[in-house]
């Protein structure tokens, strides 16, 4: 049902699996592997959070556990294989509102402007050679290796506001050059257009070439106008870069221009929303742009304003200093 209703990703679905088979495991001990699936109460899933508290999990795992088992009897009740869902008398733990830091405007200016002007490299110590001699591994080599590529990483992360796992999903097609945007399939496999702006669009007629270039001489020319958009360094397989690739692209361009060492690419898309809200983009625009299902997710924008505004007030009103 996940997969094919709902279109949950391949990462869903391993953490809905891997959820369930620990759930499962431990009514196993309670009630004995013989036992009926009717005989599981609330006080049953209570009791299994309690334990995975005991283990050193977060608030946060154990809500994103008792989803999984949540959904999952929701399932079996709509199929009938049980009267009623016990997980619905079991509160979700509160978890604390973390307001991620998000780099400001003039910041990420000065960072996507070094990468227009071609300055892609990581902090210089990333190219120096080992010291025990050996070849750089592939993670390191992917991260300096593309300095066109690097930078289009960062257009679409900062300038259409996707998720990771969009952006390396997008293909060349994905490409709407007659509507100035982009064909993003998000979670749930939704689609959308997002627009794009003129420096996204620059990055990438400046990389495609590059791109072909790169593909012609690995032998793979099929790829050319079929093909993943961001690739990889080595043009190993489909030649499509990873979200473990993009993490590290982005972290080590950003601790070479003096950002936070916590900006992942997740950032840049929280970045992207709040720059817009803080110019005085409609919120409902934002959530259609960010793919937001509910306008709940999207007004946490506000909060980070507020919370900016806030620390402003802070720092430089006379009456708010001790």
């Amino acid at each position: 049902m996940l997969r094919d209703e709902r279109g949950a990703s391949e990462h869903t679905l391993r953490a809905y699996r891997r959820e369930l088979h620990d759930f499962v495991e431990y009514m196993e001990e309670q009630i004995g592997e013989g036992a009926k699936i009717r005989g599981v109460e609330h006080t049953h899933i209570r009791a299994y959070l309690g334990v995975l508290y005991e283990k050193g999990l977060t608030k946060a795992s154990a809500a994103r556990a008792l989803a999984a088992i949540r959904s999952w009897f929701k399932w079996m009740a709509k199929a009938g294989h049980v009267q009623q869902n016990p997980a619905l008398l079991v509160s979700t733990p509160k978890l604390p509102k973390h307001l991620p830091r998000v780099p400001g405007v003039e910041e990420l200016n000065r960072v996507m402007n070094s990468l227009a002007a071609g300055k892609s490299a990581p902090h210089p110590s990333a190219m120096k050679p080992r010291m025990d001699g050996a070849p750089r591994s592939e993670a390191e080599e992917e991260v300096a290796a593309w300095p066109e590529r690097d930078r289009l990483i960062f257009e679409l992360l900062y300038g259409c506001g996707i998720r990771n796992s969009e952006l390396v999903g997008l293909d060349v097609k994905s490409i709407a050059w007659g509507d100035d945007a982009i064909r993003v399939f998000g979670k749930g496999k939704k689609e959308r257009l997002v627009p794009l702006g003129d420096e996204a669009a620059a990055a990438v007629r400046a990389y495609l070439p590059l791109r072909q270039e790169r593909l012609e001489k690995a032998g793979k020319t099929k790829l050319v106008h079929d093909g993943a958009l961001l690739m990889n360094a080595r043009m190993r397989g489909t030649c499509r870069l990873t979200t473990r690739s993009v993490g590290r692209i982005v972290k080590k361009i950003a601790l070479s221009r003096g950002l936070a060492a916590d900006v992942h690419p997740h950032t840049l898309r929280h970045a992207f929303g709040t720059h817009l809200l803080e110019e005085g983009a409609d919120l409902r625009a934002i959530q259609e742009m960010l793919g937001h299902e509910r306008l709940s997710t999207t007004q946490r924008y506000t909060q980070l304003t507020v919370g900016q505004v806030q620390r402003v007030y802070e720092e430089t009103h006379p009456r708010a200093k001790q």
